[in-house]
Order: structure tokens, then sequence, then C-alpha cells
């Protein structure tokens, strides 16, 4: 028998290969298989989340379980849009949902290991950090309303989730607090790099894979965290 240590370790390998093989199946414009290899890849830190939760089967498990099912959800939807390209906005749109729910599924179980005496400041940190980033997509980049819309929701959330992860991280340190915290920086820089190539005009496979890059290994330390 393996040991639990053995089993994350190749969950998280195989899910590395299936990532990789994703990026490389959708540069060659193979879009069904790699929307099929995405979720695959994505099943592997949803597969982390479930051997947690039932490892230790408490709220906190269960809620980040949730939040990575969601995200699984979101990737295979975002993929979806290469395979029907006429309702690709629709299911864009629809796959952001996916993840703005995943984000309010972290937040609200982040909240509740928030210490209140830091966690407003945190908020407004991560409020007006996503205001700015905002402001500026809004007024250098073409962006139709309906994104604006899902944009303002979204970012908003994944900004104020990390600014809240980062706090309880430097106020009350540990194994999982400091993980899920890299997690979530990684998670948010990949949004960010995905804001910049899909709509300031300019697309490019190396912002491509920095972006699948940085999204991946944040969900798979999102992940891991649950075990500390």
């Amino acid at each position: 028998m393996f040991s639990r240590e053995t089993v994350l370790f190749l969950i998280v390998a195989v899910g590395a290969v299936l990532q990789a093989m994703f990026i490389a199946a959708e540069h060659r414009e193979k879009y069904i298989a790699a929307d099929i290899l995405k979720g695959a890849a994505s099943l592997m830190f949803v597969l982390l989340g479930y051997i947690a939760y039932h490892t230790v089967n408490n709220a906190f498990n269960r809620q980040f379980f949730m939040g990575l099912l969601f995200g699984m959800i979101g990737d295979i939807l975002l993929n979806l849009r290469f395979v029907f390209e006429k309702s690709g906005q629709k299911i864009f749109l629809a796959g952001i949902l996916a993840f703005l729910i995943g984000h309010v599924i972290y937040l609200l179980a982040l909240i509740s290991q928030a210490r209140y005496g830091w966690f407003w400041p945190c908020v407004a940190i991560g409020a007006a950090a996503a205001a700015l980033l905002l402001a500026y997509i809004f007024r250098t980049m073409e962006v139709k309303t309906a994104f604006k819309i899902f944009g303002v929701f979204y970012l908003g959330a994944v900004f104020i989730m990390t600014a809240i992860a980062l706090g309880i991280a430097f106020f009350v340190p540990s194994g999982r607090t400091v993980l899920y915290a890299v997690g979530a920086v990684l998670f948010t820089a990949s949004d960010v790099v995905l804001i910049f190539n899909t709509f300031s005009g300019v697309s490019k496979f190396s912002r491509r894979i920095i972006n699948l890059t940085l999204y991946y290994a944040g969900q798979m330390l999102i992940a891991c965290s649950l075990f500390f």
C-alpha cells in the first residue's frame, strides 16, 4: 500500500502532466481534446480537496472542496468557448460565473478564520487594488459591457479574497494559511495575465502559458493547504 503522502504526490504529478498536455493540445487548436485534458487536470485538484474533506470532515474543508469543484466547472466552460464558437461569449461568462461562485465560497470560508481587527483593512486594500486594475482596464482596453459587469464582481471577489488570505497568513501564520495565501496570489496573478492576454488586443502564447501555469499552481496549492 502507498502512503498518503505518496498518493498525494502522484495526484499532483499526474495533474501537472495533464495540464502540460492540455496546453500543448490547445496550442495545436485541438480544442475538444484540450477541454477533456483540462477537465482531467482540474479533476486532480478536486480529488485532493475530496480526500482532504473526507480526511477531516469539517465545514472549512467542505467549503474549500466546493470551491475547487466550481473551479473545475469554470475550467471546462472557459475552454468550451473554443469548441462552440457561436456561443463563445455566453460560455465564457458562464465560466467566469462558476469561478466567481468558487471565490465567494473561498471568501466565506476565510471570513470564518479572520480576526476583525484587521479584517476590514484587508477588505479595503483588496477592493482598492481591484478598483485600480478595473479603472486601468476600462481606460486602455475595449471591453464589452457584459464583461465589464462580470469583471467588477469577479475581480472584486478575487482581490478581496486574496487580501484576506494574506492578512490571515501574516497575523495567524501556519502551514495552511501561508500555503493558501501563496496559492491565492498565484491565482490572482493568473487572472491578471489572462485579462491582458484576452482584452489587450495582442494575444501571445507565452502569456497563455504563464496564465495557465500560475492558475494551476495556485489551485494545487490551495488544495494542498487543506492537509496542513
